[in-house]
């Protein structure tokens, strides 16, 4: 992190939140509840940081 009020991190901040959008939200109307929710976060977020390639990271 950089200095308050800082582009960079803006930007990669909207690219994650962007693609947490795109990959969990997309064609779903609705949970069923709040653990599902939850659930769905945590299963995305523990694939994104072990699985997933990462192309900063040379793949």
């Amino acid at each position: 992190m950089s200095a308050v009020g800082s582009s960079a991190d803006n930007a990669a901040a909207e690219s994650f939140n962007a693609t947490f959008k795109r990959e969990t939200l997309q064609g779903r109307r609705a949970f069923t509840d709040e653990r599902e929710a939850r659930l769905t976060a945590f299963r995305w977020m523990h694939r994104y940081n072990t699985v997933r390639r990462h192309s900063r990271l040379g793949q």
